[in-house]
């Protein structure tokens, strides 16, 4: 059950990045920059999405401490770096960022330090 509650902690994590970048983006096309920052930071901390992201990371917290207590730090750690390779993927898929082959590359060595670095 702890890789559950890691894989969770790992997939809110991601949720949360993705859904803070399609509403920044969103709110910045629409036109919203010229408010200023903090005008722009509090639009967003009003934004419902914004809140379902913060609640993911607070989700994802709580996940991490269930994972705890059953998992060394040492091992599992090294799962969260997944999010890296998730967000990469995703990125390019929903918001067209680019998808090089040094960033495939640096995924393929995270992929190898997790399966590397969860063995010991």
């Amino acid at each position: 059950m702890s890789y559950v509650y890691v894989a969770a902690t790992v997939l809110l994590t991601v949720y949360g990045q993705l859904v803070v970048k399609w509403q920044v983006g969103e709110m910045l096309r629409l036109g919203e920059a010229p408010l200023g920052r903090v005008a722009l930071l509090a639009a967003l901390l009003a934004n419902p999405w914004i809140l379902s992201a913060l609640a993911a990371a607070f989700a994802a917290a709580l996940f991490w401490m269930l994972a705890m207590q059953k998992l060394d730090l040492s091992h599992a750690y090294p799962f969260v770096s997944l999010s890296f390779v998730l967000v990469l993927f995703f990125s390019a898929y929903f918001f067209g960022e680019l998808l090089s082959w040094p960033k495939v590359v640096g995924v393929v060595l995270i992929l190898a330090g997790v399966a590397i670095g969860s063995q010991g």
